[in-house]
């Protein structure tokens, strides 16, 4: 498996992984209260954070692991990188869209910025899956 198939596979996991303990916090604090009123600022930021410590610690672990020369790169890796990168990209346009309209119609912050959230996520598997998918495949189709 290339080195960047498994950046892709960790990718995944963190932050779905990252996202699911978000929305299971949250969740957890709803009791009584809206869920519009619910603390959501702080777990948001930590679990962002975490996400992104652990997605560096698993790939410098991969790397070590992998010994000399197994982060290396050529130019399928690389064309597989911009092509499933472009397609994540994508999402966080959607969502980028989706706020601007949420808050237009002046929603909740909580909404917003749960929808950027989820836009983020969505980006990060959609490229993610993309990036598999090519590396399983053979690379992307030539237009």
């Amino acid at each position: 498996m290339a080195f960047e198939e498994k950046r892709a596979w960790v990718m995944i996991m963190v932050s779905v992984g990252a996202y699911a303990i978000y929305v299971a916090t949250v969740l957890g604090r709803v009791g009584d209260t809206p869920l519009a009123d619910v603390a959501y600022a702080g777990a948001l930021l930590w679990t962002i954070g975490g996400a992104i410590v652990a997605a560096i610690v698993a790939n410098i672990a991969m790397a070590v692991m992998g010994g000399h020369g197994a982060d290396r790169t050529d130019e399928r890796d690389r064309e597989i990188n911009q092509v499933s990168e472009r397609i994540g990209q994508s999402i966080v346009v959607i969502g980028a869209l989706a706020a601007l309209v949420m808050a237009i119609a002046e929603l909740r912050h909580f909404w917003i910025a749960n929808a950027v959230y989820l836009a983020f996520v969505l980006s990060a598997g959609l490229s993610s899956v993309a990036k598999i998918m090519a590396y399983r495949k053979g690379g992307f189709q030539a237009w």
